[in-house]
């Protein structure tokens, strides 16, 4: 049955892109945040370990979200670690890194997924895509405050 939403399909399919790899971003930074969660030792650990729960709880979250968003424009969401290594901007995260390069490679993941999500913005707003442009304007205030309160960690 064809899709009538009042987004003509080649906006649909522009969006649907945008988001897959606005998914994959979130995705990777999930499963970076909690290997950290998992791995984080030394005189944060508490502190970190409960923080990137939080984080990681939320972008369990998120994922669905974003993938639901894609599956409602009418587009199948990808789901797949090749499907994601392919599409997303963060690379995984080889080793352990120590607790203070954790806080700061969360940072960069977090600003990577609000530039992903910036930088779809235009299409939506073009397409009049409202409801994808609200989710993206919570994934971007959620994730630069996120970056903010991690940035504080090292001052």
């Amino acid at each position: 049955m064809e899709i009538d939403i009042g987004i003509k399909q080649s906006d649909r399919e522009q969006i649907a892109e945008g988001l897959s790899r606005l998914l994959a971003d979130s995705y990777t930074l999930y499963l970076k945040t909690h290997n950290f969660h998992w791995n984080v030792t030394g005189p944060m650990f508490q502190t970190l370990h409960l923080m990137f729960e939080e984080h990681y709880t939320e972008l369990a979250e998120a994922v669905d979200v974003i993938a639901e968003r894609i599956r409602s424009i009418g587009f199948p969401a990808p789901g797949t670690y090749k499907e994601f290594a392919e599409l997303s901007s963060i690379k995984e995260e080889p080793g352990v890194p120590k607790a203070e390069d954790m806080i700061r490679r969360s940072v960069e993941g977090h600003e990577a997924v609000v530039r992903t999500a910036r930088s779809l913005f235009p299409a939506a707003e073009e397409a009049r895509d409202e409801a994808t442009a609200d989710l993206l304007t919570q994934r971007i205030q959620l994730h630069e405050k996120t970056a903010w309160m991690l940035r504080s960690l090292l001052e």
